[in-house]
């Protein structure tokens, strides 16, 4: 009984393990250098995209497997709508960012339409329009990059919170918010388990629910600590916190994250149970372009530019990210916090190799074979179960 409990748990928290394990390497083979407090904050600016983008995919898989491949696309194309308009036409910055999220959502739709309406497979689709939107991109800029863009557009995303205690070369605001999150993290967990007792069902050991607690309050608290001994809490973090709760909230406590995991499960099983199954799947891309929108956003704030090559292979990135955070291939299965695990897997391995000044061609080789891996994990384990 208890090797079968540990072997739940490895399976439970492979990812979180392998996260520490890959962080603790590169620390030792970069002598300290990746857990500098400017490396800390590097992680999130220079990642801020993957979190956000494999945030919406998570969606797309979990109507079966499907796939975004435009998305990096829509990230260049958005950004160089924003960027002439901001730059070149003059616009206002808030006009500006509602234009860029207003045709993220329309391109998502338009795809959104094919797939859920017309039923031509969303790899097609996107596929066709990771071509078009790259097309758009190069003729909207005519080849040619567009800078800089307004400091107070920059101001949005590039700056940091200010520190309310007015600490000496120390942010004590960033350690505070650390304290915060783990303490309401701790609240909700009890507070989830508790309810769940009332309600009759299984719940994890104590032992469990406390070890994970302390391990995740731990890793809160020390990276808002060693934020705060940079320049504090990034705007950009508050940023992904806020579409991570949201979609968190989306995919654990709504009636449409039901249904995205029941499509997933069983789509014939699901129709048959009164789901509309082509809301759901025109959802899931409608939102995929939205949050696209927003990572182009995001993306031409750190470059303070829009230019032809932005968003290249970003769609991999979210699609590695959500598979090694553990959604599966085949749909129906995948969690928020575990693409966020999968996504700073992701960044851990990106700064490590670049501190390290491993070959560009080399990060992409040891990307491919970390995702082969998770998929082909999230397959055994799965036959292993049946």
């Amino acid at each position: 009984m208890g090797r079968e409990k540990t072997l739940v748990f490895l399976r439970k928290y492979t990812m979180v393990i392998v996260l520490i394990l890959v962080t603790l390497f590169f620390t030792w083979k970069t002598g300290g250098r990746m857990l500098l407090p400017q490396n800390v904050n590097n992680l999130i600016a220079q990642n801020a995209y993957v979190f956000i983008l494999a945030t919406g995919m998570l969606l797309c898989i979990l109507t079966g497997g499907n796939i975004d491949l435009s998305v990096g696309s829509i990230v260049c194309f958005v950004g160089a709508i924003g960027a002439t308009f901001m730059v070149n036409k003059g616009f206002n910055v808030y006009v500006s960012i509602i234009i860029m999220l207003l045709a993220g959502l329309i391109i998502g739709a338009w795809q959104g339409f094919w797939i859920a309406y017309r039923r031509i497979p969303p790899f097609i689709v996107t596929l066709a329009g990771m071509l078009m939107f790259r097309g758009l991109s190069n003729i909207v800029l005519d080849g040619f990059t567009i800078a800089p863009l307004p400091e107070g557009y920059l101001a949005l995303f590039n700056s940091y919170i200010i520190d309310f205690f007015h600490g000496d070369g120390f942010n004590i605001t960033s350690l505070v918010v650390g304290i915060v999150a783990a303490c309401i993290f701790v609240l909700v967990t009890f507070k989830g388990r508790i309810s769940k007792i009332q309600k009759g069902y299984s719940v994890a050991s104590m032992g469990s629910d406390v070890g994970k607690c302390i391990i995740v309050s731990l890793v809160v608290i020390v990276f808002m600590w060693r934020l705060g001994q940079y320049k504090g809490i990034p705007n950009i973090l508050i940023w992904i916190a806020v579409i991570v709760l949201i979609y968190w909230y989306i995919t654990s406590k709504t009636v449409i994250g039901r249904h995205l995991y029941a499509i997933g499960g069983n789509e014939k099983a699901a129709q048959l149970s009164g789901i509309n199954t082509n809301k759901v799947y025109f959802f899931a891309y409608a939102n995929m372009g939205l949050l696209a929108a927003f990572a182009a956003m995001v993306t031409i704030a750190r470059l303070n530019s829009a230019n032809p090559t932005a968003g290249d292979g970003y769609e991999m990135d979210a699609i590695g990210s959500c598979f090694i955070g553990g959604a599966s291939a085949y749909g129906g299965s995948g969690t928020i916090p575990g693409v966020i695990i999968g996504a700073t897997l992701m960044g851990v391995i990106n700064l490590g190799m670049s501190i390290m000044g491993v070959d560009a061609n080399w990060q992409k080789v040891v990307k491919g074979a970390v995702l082969l891996a998770a998929v082909i994990f999230d397959v055994e384990t799965k036959k292993n179960k049946s």
